[in-house]
Order: C-alpha cells, then sequence, then structure tokens
C-alpha cells in the first residue's frame, strides 16, 4: 500500500503557527477568565461587594458594651458577611460608621478627622425629636439615617409581629382592669393629662419609679398580664414613634393596649385595627372609661384574635440592629449627605 504524503508545509514553517494559535488560545482565557472574575466591568454594572461588610460603631449606644467579635451576625442572627466592631484603629478599612445620638458630643472633636473614599457614615438614634436635641449641629454629615420610622435609610422597629400558623390565643387570668408603668412623669406631658382625666372616673394601677413602685426585669411582663388593659402612653406623639409600651408592656403580656400616640391609621401600619384600642376612638375619656368598664368577655377575646396568627418579636439588642445595616447595605443610596438632619427629622 502506497504511504500517504506529507501535508505541503507552509513557507513560514509551522513554528509560526503554533506561537500564534497558542498566543491566540491563551488570550481568550485571560478574557474569558476576566469576564468570570468580574462580570460587572464587562456588562457596564456597578461592582458587587463581595468581601464582608465592616462595620465600625463608634461609641456603643449603650452604656454595656457586648462582645462583638467572630461572626457574631451569623452566630446570632444569620446574617452573613457583616463583621462588627469597635474599634477604632480600623477606621480606614470600614465601610460603614456607625453613630449612635445618644453618645455624641457637642462639636466634632471626637469624630474622625477624615473621612476614607466611599465609607458611609450612620445617624441612629430610637428617641423621638422631644427627646432629640442638639441636631442643627450635625448638617452635612450623615449618609444615612437609622432609625424607628420606616421612611428611614435602615429601619428599626421596637418590634413587630411575626407569621406563627401554630400559634394559640392566650389570655393570663385577669385580677385587675387597668395598670400603667411610668418611670418619668411630667404633668406637662398629653400622656399625664390624660391619664389624671382617666383616673376620675376609673382605677389605674400604677407601677414604676415615678410612683415609687419599680418593677424588676423578670416582675413586668407578669405583672401587667394580671390587667385587662394596659395603658401604652407615649411619651411624644410622632409618625411611627411606637415603643416598647407597646409591644412588650401590652401585646407580650397579652392585654389589650389602651394607646396614646400617633393616630390609630398609623399603628394599624404596625398592627391589627382589632387588637387595640385608641383614646382618640372616643368623644370622651368618660366614653373611654365607660367603653372599659363594661366590657363583656364575648367581646374582650375578640382583642386577642391575632395571637391566632402571630408572635412579637422585640428588638432588644443592638447587636441585631447593627447587623441590618449589612441586609440593607446593597439597596442604600449612594453619595448622599443629609443636608438638615433636624429639618428631616422633626418632619
Amino acid at each position: 500500500m502506497p504511504r500517504a504524503l506529507p501535508l505541503p508545509r507552509p513557507p513560514w514553517g509551522w513554528p509560526g503557527v503554533k506561537a500564534v494559535v497558542t498566543a491566540g488560545v491563551f488570550v481568550t482565557t485571560l478574557w474569558n477568565l476576566r469576564c468570570f472574575l468580574n462580570p460587572s466591568e464587562v456588562s457596564g454594572e456597578a461592582p458587587k461587594h463581595t468581601e464582608p461588610l465592616v462595620v465600625l460603631v463608634w461609641d456603643w449606644p449603650s452604656k454595656q458594651v457586648p462582645n462583638v467579635s467572630g461572626d457574631i451576625c451569623h452566630e446570632l442572627y444569620g446574617i452573613t458577611g457583616c463583621w462588627l466592631t469597635t474599634e477604632r484603629q480600623l477606621l480606614d478599612q470600614a465601610d460603614v460608621v456607625v453613630f449612635p445620638h445618644t453618645r455624641l458630643q457637642p462639636g466634632r472633636d471626637r469624630l474622625p478627622k477624615e473621612r476614607p473614599p466611599g465609607q458611609n457614615w450612620v445617624w441612629v438614634s430610637l428617641e423621638s425629636p422631644s427627646n432629640t436635641k442638639a441636631l442643627a449641629g450635625w448638617n452635612q454629615t450623615f449618609n444615612w439615617v437609622m432609625t424607628y420610622r420606616r421612611d428611614s435609610d435602615i429601619f428599626i422597629p421596637y418590634g413587630k409581629l411575626v407569621p406563627n400558623r401554630s400559634a394559640t390565643m392566650n389570655i393570663p387570668t385577669k385580677t385587675n382592669l387597668v395598670s400603667w408603668v411610668i418611670s418619668n412623669y411630667h404633668r406637662t406631658q398629653k400622656r399625664a393629662e390624660v391619664y389624671r382625666n382617666l383616673s376620675r372616673y376609673l382605677h389605674v394601677n400604677i407601677y414604676g419609679k415615678a410612683n415609687k413602685k419599680p418593677l424588676c426585669k423578670d416582675c413586668l411582663l407578669p405583672t401587667t398580664s394580671k390587667s385587662k388593659f394596659y395603658l401604652a402612653f407615649e411619651n411624644s406623639i410622632h409618625q411611627d414613634y411606637i415603643t416598647e409600651k407597646l409591644w412588650r408592656n401590652s401585646l407580650m403580656a397579652s392585654t389589650v393596649p389602651v394607646v396614646l400616640g400617633p393616630p390609630r391609621a398609623n399603628y394599624e401600619q404596625f398592627i391589627p385595627a382589632d387588637s387595640f384600642i385608641h383614646v382618640d376612638d372616643f368623644g370622651s375619656l368618660a366614653e373611654l372609661a365607660t367603653f372599659l368598664k363594661t366590657m363583656n368577655s364575648s367581646r374582650y377575646r375578640q382583642f386577642f384574635a391575632w395571637q391566632k396568627r402571630y408572635s412579637v418579636k422585640l428588638y432588644t439588642d443592638w447587636r441585631e440592629r447593627i447587623c441590618t445595616i449589612c441586609t440593607a447595605y446593597p439597596s442604600l443610596p449612594r453619595g448622599h449627605v443629609y443636608p438638615d438632619l433636624e429639618s428631616w427629622f422633626n418632619t
């Protein structure tokens, strides 16, 4: 059998072709690898934050600073890629710096002198505007706000209802009609005025420092749960300002809250309409008192229907609140600074 003739060799030789082909494959591989590792550069999208987000808390909001070492956001709350620190020497590495208003000193002397490029500063407050002073000095300072208000960049409510299909109604035995726990009583406050007038028509069991009957931490709920109704009166009236007076002292204690705060419609954005009584539902406090005193057991049980579908989640750990910054981070506005923080908060 005749041998196959060899293919004609090009005049420039095979080695040159191999070099060109090898170089082409190498360049193509590099391009594909680049596309794989950095798809945002090729598609024109904004680069995504892939490294763990470093959140520096400049001053811890509470007096006692808890342990924040390790991956606590993941360990405690299932939030991944979020690292909290209180070490100020890590300022240059921080993506976000948190400044609680209660810890801010007048003037800027204790704030960082410079802000690294791309770093965002967060102003934090759980107090109402009535109890928040000296805001004018912080204009053009903070990128984001973190408060109880639903229109905050980072929303941190005092509590919320979470779905719970296995929940059942639980109404403890009631031994008195109305109770109120109050620590700071000021006669000029709206809640003090309402209490004085309401107490003309019914008896209110008062606990707390203001009445020299302080309750220990583990005593509060067992005490308020014995009352059919609880006066969940806020210290000031502001949109979305609905505090632990509702969530813990009332709902968690399985007593019906009688609320004084923002309008009923605002409360209904947080809890079912049939789970509470609003002071404004009545033309007078005499009418409210009569409603409370003459309520039959069937009507009373209707206020607890929410328990069949929900449970109360109370936010008490500042670590959990601060970890939520990482959850919100991808959708937060970039390049924004609050020009007039006081105006925003007082609106």
